[in-house]
């Protein structure tokens, strides 16, 4: 379904798993035992500032109390794990709690300029939940996450590996009255969290003390276990069948993407050397050549790879044969090896 975040599982990324759990668990305990108690969680902004009820700033942005926006959220947040995987949990949890600090502030000059501009009051209508930091993921899914076509349609409009998940996006964004104020506010701090403005990413983060105490306490609960089998593509093919079909079906994802690319560009040059933008991520076996006089003689030697390239890319969540091969048909460029890597 979603094809741009990785492999599939919670593999490195506990604090992702931990915010699968945790607060979908409690909403719905909230929902179906204990009704009465939902009124603690409301997100009420002029309750915050009438009452000076602070505490309804943290409890009231935690917990969704519509099961539709756990729903997406939760989606979301699952596809968005890739972030913990290439950036480490530490930095992704300060992400998540500077987009959260943040969003707070964007929501109270929301709703007062709705309020003065329109005479809306929206302060007590606000959806409750960890709605913002999720919004604010869209800022680096979109800046850093490769866009490759997966299908054409109606003329320039195509479907891309990432369609979907901004498909979910809108779809929580449209789950309430008021919810665009926190979308909204999810999205100014994530661009300004994102683009280090005010060097806000040194003052909202996590302390290095707190991180290993969380690393020592929380990981070992919500850590999951490498995987150790690959998905399956075709019904009963071999481990090397399937690893060939996925790399097959990489091979004409980026082809096409960058044929369209370089369509809508008009790039100068005419011939577009493909074999130097899309070197084989392996090398087949049993290949007829028309002459049949190529030997294994003449083949080059498989490129050698930086080991701690290698590493890096495992401390993301991939297996080493992935790494191995996508650092070769990148020569040894990380990022590009990374980006292979994201699409299967």
């Amino acid at each position: 379904m979603f094809t741009s975040t990785g492999s599939s599982g919670l593999y490195k990324a506990p604090l992702s798993k931990g915010l699968l759990l945790v607060p979908s668990a409690l909403s719905l305990l909230l929902a179906l035992l204990l009704p009465h108690c939902q009124r603690f969680f409301v997100y009420d902004l002029q309750a915050v500032k009438d009452d000076f009820q602070i505490w309804r700033l943290l409890c009231g942005r935690i917990i969704c109390l519509d099961l539709k926006d756990t729903f997406c959220s939760s989606l979301l947040i699952y596809n968005f794990r890739i972030f913990e995987r290439r950036y480490g949990s530490r930095k992704f949890a300060s992400f998540l709690l500077g987009s959260w600090v943040l969003s707070a502030l964007v929501d109270f000059i929301l709703v007062e300029a709705v309020w003065y501009f329109f005479g809306i009051a929206a302060a007590g209508n606000l959806p409750s939940g960890f709605l913002a930091p999720v919004f604010a993921l869209f800022v680096p899914f979109y800046c850093s996450i490769p866009r490759i076509q997966v299908a054409q349609i109606l003329g320039p409009l195509s479907i891309t590996n990432k369609t979907l998940i901004y498909i979910l996006g809108l779809q929580l964004f449209t789950s309430g009255s008021y919810i665009w104020i926190v979308a909204i506010s999810g999205l100014a701090s994530g661009i300004c969290y994102n683009s280090k403005l005010f060097r806000l990413h040194q003052v909202l983060c996590i302390p290095i003390w707190m991180a290993n105490f969380f690393s020592w306490t929380l990981e070992p609960i919500f850590s999951s276990p490498e995987p150790t089998a690959e998905a399956r593509i075709g019904m009963g093919a071999t481990v090397d069948i399937q690893r060939q079909q996925r790399m097959e079906l990489l091979d004409r994802q980026l082809m096409l993407s960058q044929f369209a690319q370089v369509r809508r560009q008009r790039q100068q040059g005419g011939m577009i050397n493909w074999n130097r933008l899309f070197p084989p991520l392996r090398q087949r076996r049993n290949i007829n050549y028309q002459d049949g006089r190529r030997s294994e003689q003449q083949a080059s030697p498989p490129l050698e790879v930086s080991e701690e390239q290698v590493a890096r890319l495992m401390e993301m969540g991939f297996s080493r044969g992935d790494a191995l091969e996508a650092l070769r048909a990148s020569n040894n460029d990380l990022n590009v090896a990374t980006n292979f890597l994201l699409q299967h």
